[in-house]
Parts: C-alpha cells; sequence; structure tokens
C-alpha cells in the first residue's frame, strides 16, 4: 500500500555511479523532483541512486543498462527491476518514488524480482508478468494501467485504444500482458480500422473497465 507522503523536513541521498554524492533537505515531493532532476542532467553516469535511508528505500536509475531497480529493507527485504524502453521514463519514477517510496511505483511497469528476467525477449517477459495475474480485479487493474499509460476511447464511445499511434515495435512487453489479459477477462478484440498505427489494440468498452479506467483519467 502506497505511504502517505508527511509533510515537513525530509532528506534524501542522491549519488551517481562515480561516487559523487549529494544530500538534500526537502519539504514536498515537487521540491525533492526538482533537485534530483538537476542533479540528474548535470551529470553523465551508467546509474543513479536515490536512498530513503530512514525508510530504508532506494531507487536506482541504469540509464547504461536500460533498468530501474527499487529496493526496500526491514523484515521482508526486497529487491525489483523494470526495463525501460523510453528514456523519458527515468525522471517519472522518482517522482513516483519521492511522492510514495517504494509502494509508489508498483504501477508504473513490469517488475521482475530477478535481473536476468530483464534478459528474455519482450513477449516472454509479457507472458510471464501475466502469469502471475490470477484474479479478475488484478488483471482489470493491470489493463487499466497499461490503457492509462496511452490509451483513448475512440469518438464512438464503442472501443478502447491501447497504445493510441504506437508501432508494432514499441511497447511489445505491454502488449503482450495486454493480450493475455484481454483473454483472461473475455473481453472483445476487433481489428484495428484502416490507417490505424501498427501497434494499436482495440477492444470493445466493458462496463467492469469503464470504472477502473475513470479512476486513472
Amino acid at each position: 500500500m502506497a505511504r502517505p507522503y508527511r509533510p515537513g523536513p525530509k532528506q534524501f541521498v542522491f549519488t551517481a555511479g562515480d561516487g559523487d554524492g549529494q544530500q538534500v533537505s526537502v519539504g514536498d515531493p515537487q521540491e525533492a523532483y526538482v533537485a534530483f532532476s538537476a542533479f540528474f542532467r548535470e551529470r553523465e553516469s551508467d546509474t543513479y541512486t536515490v536512498r530513503d535511508e530512514p525508510a530504508g528505500q532506494r531507487l536506482v536509475l541504469m540509464p547504461g543498462m536500460g533498468v530501474i531497480s527499487r529496493a526496500e529493507g526491514g523484515d521482508q527485504p526486497r529487491s525489483e527491476y523494470l526495463k525501460v524502453d523510453r528514456p523519458n521514463r527515468y525522471l517519472p519514477s522518482a517522482m513516483l518514488f519521492f511522492e510514495n517510496g517504494y509502494a509508489g511505483l508498483d504501477r508504473f511497469g513490469q517488475w521482475f524480482s530477478d535481473l536476468a528476467d530483464l534478459d528474455a525477449p519482450p513477449e516472454t517477459r509479457g507472458a510471464a508478468r501475466a502469469a502471475t495475474i490470477t484474479t479478475e480485479t488484478e488483471a482489470i487493474q493491470e489493463v487499466a494501467r497499461i490503457w492509462a499509460a496511452s490509451g483513448i476511447v475512440d469518438p464512438s464511445d464503442q472501443y478502447y485504444v491501447f497504445f493510441d499511434s504506437h508501432d508494432a515495435d514499441d511497447d511489445r512487453a505491454e502488449r503482450a500482458v495486454l493480450l493475455k489479459l484481454v483473454e483472461f477477462l473475455g473481453l472483445t478484440r476487433v481489428d484495428a480500422p484502416a490507417g490505424a498505427a501498427g501497434g494499436e489494440v482495440w477492444v470493445r468498452t466493458d462496463p467492469r473497465l469503464d470504472t477502473e479506467f475513470a479512476r486513472w483519467s
């Protein structure tokens, strides 16, 4: 569960891969984001780490590998890894971490506990992610997460359009998850109309998804 952000001074430690570091005291997530954005953009490094030491949590951005890592300690320490498909995803992940820590990144993408899993082809990663989703509620939430990133409702209000204007080579892992969950939920997929981008997925609207999608709008 995402933790509420408590107003007041909060300390974070930023570190780049070369050991260059900076400790900041901030009053809110936006202030932390501004400080880290400057730290990130002023350096050329393969890794950037954000540590929230009182909470025992850590975010690591690894542009050199195309990976984001998150970790937390406590009674049940855990680390997870996410394959990054676009460079512009690094800083948004930091904002989510500043807002709600480890849990703030739950719906940011496909997290895996083993870094080696990220070496699998996108379709394999997507199928593995879909296989971990075993209830209708989880499936609807995951479909809503994917739709919120790049989805629209077509002008007729009859179809959800996932990966709007995206090419077939984009979002391959996410598309693999979606197609599995469309089948799992018994949704109706239809052919995209002429002129649609090659990566788009068109699905008939469904009342179960309407309610969840509204929360993401």
